[in-house]
């Protein structure tokens, strides 16, 4: 047995027994007893939920196209006053240490958050469960750091939208962390060690938390539904689509460099990918109140299986030319699906990976209730805002939404082992 597997052994999922323990509430304890049976070490293994570990090294940092988990963390943070680039380093340096341990099962062995201590006694019982941690850096990020010659052509200042709401205070950030996982306990886990760790050199910029459904609550894989109770996420471009990593991924090779200067300013972004973040409130008691036959058109597909009105199966290709037969298009012209589609904005395409949050409700009795919005493109330029600009002007969506946060980010490609995230850019 590998070292990691021991310690993913010392953090089983006790899957089996705490649905025992569940029907023991129900018929007098038994589950109590099986519980604590299995504590002694006689639990059964991990669940697949609980095994999976999604590496933490690579060409490009995992959380990009690893399936979105059932709880995700977005968290931004500001480099403190005074803080500057070696800090950044050190700090760098303790988060990718934390998340590879984390990601594999493994309690992190920095001394500020020892395992030992309270903070690492959280996702004690629990494997991986498919662990991502990404990071990213702001605009904001490289002034402060002394990089101003590092700051890539595409990390630019998103453009105001006309119907944007946004809250400054939820938006933008020095540093940005992505955490998702299939238990709340590892992501919260993850959260905590992370946070700890920022103490000194960075200070909470804000924070958003959201969730997904969870693996095995349907029959069969499905694609996810969002608030609005529509599925989300069929049209998603596919990493097996030949064009996939050019879209979606910087090839690190279109520095602003000049024959002068240091070769290729920007090859720390090679493998890395622009995220573009938004809190997207649903207006939920507006949709709810429209009959389905009008949410559908509104999006452009069935509601209960996600099929194109143009006709087929939620995977069959929409067809944007189909007419009814009493001369109507099959896919309204306001239609979401159609306003965003690639061949309506000169082949823009983006991954779209979210979380769905519900914040509770306003004095009113209104859900504050939505999409955690994380969208990956190679360029935003030519994939987020040619996007949005149509979507802002035309989607009949836009009645039934709220764009309240935004924020862009520069994620850098994978650490390789023995390296940290962002080493390439802050050691060049």
């Amino acid at each position: 047995m590998t070292e990691s597997q021991k310690n993913i052994s010392r953090r089983r999922l006790l899957s089996t027994a705490g649905a025992a323990g569940t029907a023991g509430l129900a018929v007098g304890g038994a589950g109590g007893a099986f519980s604590y049976a299995a504590a002694q070490g006689d639990s059964p293994a991990l669940s697949s939920v609980g095994s999976t570990a999604i590496p933490f090294h690579g060409l490009h940092q995992a959380g990009i196209t690893t399936p979105a988990q059932s709880c995700g963390h977005l968290v931004a943070f500001d480099l403190a006053p005074g803080a500057g680039r070696k800090d950044a380093v050190t700090l760098l340096r303790r988060w990718s240490a934390s998340a590879e341990a984390m990601t594999a099962g493994r309690a992190p062995t920095d001394t500020a958050t020892s395992a030992a201590g309270a903070a690492g006694q959280i996702a004690l019982d629990a494997g991986p469960s498919s662990l991502t941690v990404t990071f990213g850096f702001g605009l904001s990020f490289f002034p402060k750091a002394g990089l101003h010659d590092r700051i890539p052509a595409a990390l630019q200042p998103l453009p105001a939208f006309p119907s944007d709401a946004l809250d400054p205070r939820r938006s933008d950030g020095d540093l940005w962390i992505q955490i998702g996982a299939d238990d709340p306990l590892v992501a919260f886990h993850a959260l905590r060690i992370l946070q700890k760790q920022a103490a000194g050199t960075a200070t909470l910029r804000w924070q958003m938390n959201g969730f997904n459904r969870v693996p095995g609550a349907t029959a069969r894989p499905m694609t996810g539904r969002n608030l609005m109770g529509q599925i989300d996420g069929t049209n998603n471009p596919k990493p097996t689509e030949k064009d996939f990593n050019a879209k979606i991924f910087a090839s690190g090779r279109t520095g602003r460099t000049q024959a002068d200067s240091r070769a290729d300013s920007e090859a720390w972004m090679e493998g890395g990918s622009y995220a573009v973040v938004r809190r997207i409130r649903m207006l939920l008691d507006s949709w709810d109140r429209l009959p389905v036959a009008h949410q559908e058109a509104v999006i452009g597909r069935r509601k209960s299986d996600g099929a194109p009105l143009s006709g087929g199966t939620e995977t069959t290709p929409v067809d944007l030319n189909k007419i009814n037969p009493d001369g109507s298009l099959a896919i309204a012209g306001d239609a979401h699906i159609r306003v965003a589609a690639p061949e309506s904005n000169g082949g823009a395409t983006m991954l779209r990976r979210a979380f769905s949050y519900h914040d509770g409700y306003d004095p009113d009795g209104t859900p504050d209730a939505g999409l955690l919005f994380v969208a990956w493109q190679a360029d935003p330029t030519y994939g987020f805002v040619q996007v949005q600009r149509k979507l802002d002007g035309g989607d009949g969506l836009t009645r039934f939404i709220r764009h309240e946060s935004s924020a862009l980010f520069a994620v850098p490609g994978g650490a390789q082992p023995g390296e940290y995230v962002g080493q390439r850019l802050l050691e060049s």
